[in-house]
């Protein structure tokens, strides 16, 4: 079953056989149950075949704004810092006193950061290519084109935060001056960072 955008309202659903009628071009935008969001037709090989579209990969045309990204970094971040103190939480079970329980606490600290950088990483190289936040918002990493990026260029990306947050986080805010929203390490990366098109 498909779900057609006809004259900007969605229409549907049609079986693939009741497609032919309705006058749709490669640029159509259409969707089937389960997906997040429209694809165009041309992206379908089903409709590719009936209807002998010829597939013209397109480059992301929707950005995800500073205040999205920034959200969804919030999101992560405080679900890191939620698994920290439940595991220091269990530390403290075998430690009692009270100094010995702040030091544990704060020896630690270094680790919230480096989970966020693995973590980031290998989620935004992941099938889903984005973290928790990052899913919560409907936004995602990509290269230039919309694909998936390999764990390499992940680690590069976001590893090279520490440009966009030295000097001042100008690197960070360098994204209102970007057409496509792109920060430093995503320049550093060649990577977007997309969010899903309204319709």
């Amino acid at each position: 079953m498909y779900t057609v955008v006809i004259n900007g309202k969605p229409r549907g659903p049609y079986e693939l056989d009741q497609l032919t009628s309705l006058n749709i071009v490669p640029g159509t935008f259409v969707k089937k149950p389960g997906m997040d969001d429209y694809k165009e037709a041309h992206e379908f090989p089903e409709l590719r075949e009936l209807l002998g579209f010829t597939f013209q990969q397109t480059a992301p045309q929707y950005f995800a704004s500073f205040d999205q990204r920034l959200l969804a970094s919030v999101i992560d971040f405080f679900f890191i810092i939620l698994v920290y103190i439940s595991l220091i939480l269990i530390c403290f079970i075998f430690v009692t006193g009270q100094t010995e329980r702040i030091t544990l606490f704060l020896s630690f600290l270094p680790v919230i950061p480096l989970a966020k950088f693995f973590y980031g990483s290998i989620a935004e190289a992941s099938s889903r290519q984005a973290t928790f936040g990052k899913r919560l918002l409907n936004i995602r990493v990509t290269d230039q084109l919309g694909n998936r990026v390999s764990i390499s260029t992940s680690f590069i990306r976001n590893l090279s935060k520490i440009l966009s947050v030295i000097p001042l986080f100008f690197g960070y805010l360098y994204s209102f001056l970007n057409r496509k929203q792109q920060c430093w390490h995503d320049i550093a990366a060649n990577t977007l960072v997309i969010k899903d098109r309204l319709i």
